[in-house]
């Protein structure tokens, strides 16, 4: 009976009323009086139109089809769920008589929304209640100024759906607010929500749990564990720069899920990329080191240590200076213009200017690979522009990254090059350079899952040696092939492997075929 009578002391009653008053306040929001709750939290807010990096132009939509005037204009994905213990019916919207069709308003300050699509919704029966063009007695999705209105949704318990949302105006730096009431409940921002709910209870909870935790020696302060899917730490990411927006949308949507989590993209390149994750993987002994290289293509020379992962297919693109008149080259002429035979624009006087990737490059690995059938010329430009050598024909040049080469086309008459199609498209849409059609067909991710276009390459994530199961590696790999990351892949006109409709090409790829030339180094 000596632990009864130490249980009924003064001192360890008062803690342990502590300990009860703490998990009654912490639990109040959920679970006492069973409320309703719609959470929402914004998963990535970024600019279009950037002119300092590649920004991501989600060419697959709709929306930017319909928006040709992209200058200054954002990109939202907002994530809106039920994460209560309750389902909410239609009937629990509280709503005005001149609005009873409308269930949450979410406002863009500063921001005049130009289109709106519902994407990844938990099950197939909520796209029913959110149509994109309703009727009188269904409206839909209503879009008004810096408001999207939404209907009333019926949602069950862990029901979720996204929206992704184009708009304009500078107002990124104020967050996006969804409002609207409901019956016995409320709606949440989720990532500014901090436990306990009630701060009196919160306060008094926790001064009198210390009284009990100090006696029995116990830690008061003990940290949060991380939601599931997440690790803390760092990661750098390498490699190939036609990947780097994917890498950077990746890296900022993982931070932003997960606290704790340092996410860091150098694109060098994929050659450089390999090189770099042999030399860290080497350096770290026994270890295994907080890097993940990105490659075009496999990395066929590499050795046993670099481990790859079959993300998604790349599709690229041939670009021109805007006063190149050719719409369309077939094969043939564009063999023969690379390898130097051709050295004047048919109908003009612009002469042919060859701006390409270096060698460690993977996107001119895919290039020489898939579409010439044999090796570039040799190089005979340092500027894109003249000669370096009297006898040399034809201009070459070999250029870092992505971003150099469209911009270089760009700027020198009678150029052309060949990048990544969601990047090329950017610079297209802007009126920088113009896009090419290779042997009558366009680029396209549609083109590339039917294999009726010839330049396109599977995308790695290669680590050195096989991660650990919960190392951030590992959950950033995960992510990758999560909801948010296929969304992010997709967006940025790849075609993620995670997705069944793309398995097979994704198989037939990674198993070789379709392939003219050999492995590349990329």
């Amino acid at each position: 009976m000596k632990w009864l009578e130490q249980l009924l002391a003064p001192e360890n009653l008062l803690a342990l009323l502590g300990v009860v008053v703490t998990v009654v306040g912490l639990s109040y929001e959920r679970l006492i009086p069973g409320r309703k709750r719609i959470g929402y939290r914004v998963q990535m807010d970024t600019l279009i139109d950037d002119s300092t990096q590649d920004g991501p132009i989600h060419q697959r939509l709709r929306m930017l089809e319909n928006t040709p005037d992209l200058a200054g204009a954002s990109l939202v994905l907002l994530r809106i769920e039920n994460d209560g213990f309750r389902s909410i019916d239609a009937d629990d919207y509280f709503t005005a008589p001149s609005t009873e069709h409308r269930g949450l308003t979410v406002t863009f300050p500063h921001r005049t929304v130009r289109d709106v699509a519902v994407t990844e919704p938990s099950h197939p029966d909520l796209l029913r209640h959110l149509p994109q063009h309703g009727t009188p007695e269904s409206p839909g999705l209503i879009c008004e100024g810096q408001e999207i209105s939404l209907p009333r949704v019926p949602l069950n318990k862990g029901d979720h759906f996204k929206l992704l949302v184009l708009l304009t105006g500078a107002g990124t730096d104020r967050p996006p607010h969804v409002g609207g009431r409901i019956k016995e409940g409320r709606i949440r921002n989720n990532e500014k929500f901090r436990r306990p709910s009630n701060r009196v209870l919160g306060l008094i909870g926790s001064l009198l749990a210390l009284l009990i935790l100090q006696p029995f020696g116990y830690q008061l302060a003990r940290e949060e564990p991380l939601p599931r899917g997440c690790a803390a730490g760092t990661l750098t990411v390498v490699g190939s720069t036609a990947f780097e927006p994917v890498a950077e949308d990746l890296g900022r949507a993982y931070r932003a899920d997960c606290a704790g989590a340092a996410v860091t993209v150098e694109a060098q390149g994929s050659g450089r990329g390999a090189g770099t994750l042999r030399r860290v993987g080497e350096a770290a002994k026994d270890g295994f080191p907080p890097y993940l290289s990105f490659s075009d293509g496999p990395q066929g020379n590499a050795d046993q240590r670099l481990k790859g992962h079959l993300v998604a297919l790349s599709v690229f693109a041939l670009v021109v200076h805007k006063d190149v008149p050719a719409k369309d080259l077939s094969l043939v002429d564009l063999r023969r213009i690379h390898a130097g035979k051709v050295t004047r624009w048919s109908g003009t006087g612009l002469p042919v200017r060859l701006v390409s990737r270096d060698a460690k490059s993977g996107t001119r690995g895919v290039f020489e690979d898939r579409v010439l059938g044999s090796n570039e010329i040799s190089r005979t430009s340092d500027d894109c522009r003249t000669a370096k050598f009297a006898h040399d024909r034809v201009v070459r040049c070999e250029l870092d990254s992505t971003r150099e080469v469209l911009a270089t086309v760009a700027r020198t008459p009678g150029a052309i090059g060949y990048a990544e199609l969601h990047s090329a498209e950017v610079s297209a849409a802007r009126g920088h350079v113009r896009l090419l059609s290779l042997g009558g067909r366009r680029a396209s991710t549609d083109a590339v899952r039917d294999r009726r276009y010839p330049f396109w390459e599977p995308e790695y994530a290669y680590t050195y040696s096989a991660p650990p199961a919960n190392s951030l590696t590992s959950k950033f790999l995960d992510y990758l092939a999560g909801d948010t990351g296929r969304n992010i892949v997709e967006n940025h006109g790849h075609l993620p492997c995670s997705v069944p409709e793309n398995l097979r090409a994704c198989r037939d790829a990674g198993s070789g075929a379709g392939r003219q030339g050999g492995s590349r180094a990329g």
